[in-house]
């Protein structure tokens, strides 16, 4: 498939600039090393520089590793593909996330087999306060859009951050309806970051980056193949405190990612449907068998998971507008033509150096007129 989706950009941190980022490139390419050995292999030899120096006996000494995992770390040599990956993360603004980061989703990183790096495009913090899944089926109904964006718009109180596949159906409602409503929203790939599949949600992936990000644990350009789409759920599921289920049959993807949710217990939703609604039987079956917790509403959500919604924004005032500075009415001029702004960008537009904005972002924050939204963008309160 043609790379169709981001032109270069200036240079990104990664979790490390060093060898030791390079070596865990390579470890995570070797055959037969998945995210529990490769993570385990670290922690016995302290690096994954130290794991490529060990000789063959002292890799099969660890029990980690059969003859032919050994065989093929001491036979690896595929080191251009990490030459071109860390080139393309660099040209492109992709964050690498080492397992042992600060800042790897630490949700996720509960999870047992959750992946030992992580391909982020976009600035959201994975490691935000709340954080939830919404998933369904790709064939929905009438009832279950409305359901999904209904539930989207009412969460916009409780600042949550919204996760879901970039698939077609559910997920992508999800992805929209965030956009809509300027909700957080990351979208796990089942491919590689120079990419978007299907691609037709290309559009609404770069608008997801102005206030989101995407996610992949593949190199920028992996082959799509059908196996990663059941291996990228149980990121979907690892990285939230809770997946909803919006609406989906008993069989298919969605009720693989609530029965990975449930293994890591984490709470699971459900939107009910009538006995006779197929697309609903997945849900009224997670239900039955006390998997997932029967919901109607955002605020059944939040009630289940102790969240007290925002206090809404007060109007800014006249009065306010004398008592600022200049430099906050220069943010608040910029922020009234267009919001959320990127707290770089909002820099740059304001020509103001860090200390001088972070000052003004303060004193209009204590105003009430302006709100930090996670991924470090800035928005203007109503």
């Amino acid at each position: 498939m043609p790379e169709i989706f981001f032109e270069k950009s200036p240079p990104t941190t990664t979790c490390m600039h060093t060898q030791e980022l390079y070596y865990r490139l390579a470890l995570s390419l070797v055959n037969g090393i998945g995210p529990v050995k490769y993570k385990k292999l670290i922690s016995v030899f302290g690096s994954a520089e130290e794991t490529f120096r060990q000789n063959f006996k002292s890799l099969r000494q660890t029990g980690l590793l059969t003859d032919g995992n050994a065989a093929a770390l001491k036979s690896f040599d595929d080191f251009k593909l990490v030459d071109r990956e860390l080139q393309y993360t660099a040209d492109h603004q992709i964050h690498i996330r080492c397992f042992d980061d600060e800042n790897y989703p630490q949700r996720l990183a509960n999870c047992v087999d959750s992946p030992s790096l992580l391909f982020q495009k976009g600035d959201v913090d994975l490691n935000s306060q709340r954080v939830l899944s919404v998933i369904g089926t790709r064939a929905f109904t009438e009832y279950g859009r409305r359901m999904c964006e209904e539930m989207i718009e009412q969460l916009k109180g409780y600042h949550a951050v919204i996760v879901s596949g970039m698939a077609y159906g559910i997920d992508i409602i999800a992805h929209k309806a965030c956009v809509k409503h300027s909700t957080p929203t990351v979208g796990v790939l089942a491919h590689g970051l120079h990419m978007i599949y299907p691609p037709a949600h290309a559009p609404v992936a770069k608008e997801m980056l102005q206030q989101g990000a995407l996610l992949s644990e593949y190199f920028s350009h992996s082959a799509l193949e059908k196996g990663n789409f059941p291996t990228r759920n149980r990121i979907v599921a690892g990285l939230s405190d809770a997946t909803i289920v919006v609406e989906t049959d008993v069989r298919g993807g969605s009720m693989i990612t609530a029965d990975i949710a449930f293994s890591y217990n984490r709470e699971v939703y459900c939107f009910p449907g009538r006995s006779i609604d197929t697309k609903s039987a997945g849900c009224n079956l997670l239900i039955r068998k006390l998997k997932g917790q029967l919901i109607t509403s955002a605020d059944d959500i939040a009630r289940e998971l102790g969240w007290k919604q925002m206090p809404k924004p007060r109007a800014v005032q006249k009065e306010l507008f004398i008592m600022m500075s200049e430099d906050e009415k220069t943010l608040l001029a910029i922020l009234q033509q267009k919001q959320p702004v990127h707290i770089d960008e909002l820099m740059q537009l304001a020509n103001l150096n860090s200390s001088q904005i972070a000052a003004a972002m303060l004193n209009l924050e204590m105003m009430n007129i302006i709100h930090i939204i996670p991924g470090k963008m800035i928005g203007l309160n109503n």
